[in-house]
């Protein structure tokens, strides 16, 4: 495995959770991953929420965009180590290929953008999706990954998505 990795989490609209990892592992990782966010269909517009949820906890929001996936699909593009989809619509889509086969793994988790009620519902659910992606990621950062075999990586980041 190389020294530096850079990571690609997909959703079908990139508005919310996979805008959420993206920000919270480039903030976690200490320069030692790149993370990348895109949607299958994306929407266009990051969710105010989510942008909302990344500041209060501390974590910078310049850059975050919707995008498609095709970006990252172009000879020019970063070179995935990792593809993570963070929603069950684009785990079931076919996807495109990825250059050097990066691992892949499901981690979805439920949708806070589907969520209809009041402001304080949305807001508990954009936190739940949240904590829940940041556990994921501490546990992903934990991993000695220059050490472990390609096969013992996929184990672990595939459990992480099931924790």
């Amino acid at each position: 495995m190389p020294a530096h990795y850079n990571v690609l989490f997909l959703c079908t609209g990139n508005s919310a959770r996979s805008i959420l990892a993206e920000a919270l592992l480039n903030h976690r990782a200490n320069g030692s991953l790149t993370a990348y966010s895109a949607g299958s269909h994306p929407s266009g517009v990051v969710r105010p929420e989510a942008l909302d949820r990344l500041e209060s906890a501390g974590i910078p929001i310049t850059g975050l965009r919707s995008k498609s996936w095709d970006e990252f699909a172009l000879p020019n593009a970063p070179r995935m180590n990792f593809v993570f989809t963070v929603c069950d619509n684009a785990a079931n889509e076919t996807c495109p290929f990825w250059p050097g086969q990066p691992m892949t793994a499901h981690w979805g988790i439920p949708d806070p953008a589907a969520v209809k009620g009041t402001p304080e519902e949305i807001a508990r659910a954009f936190r739940e999706a949240f904590t829940i992606l940041d556990r994921r990621i501490n546990l992903f950062l934990a991993l000695p990954l220059a050490t472990l075999e390609q096969l013992a990586i996929q184990h672990e980041i595939e459990n992480i998505g099931r924790s």
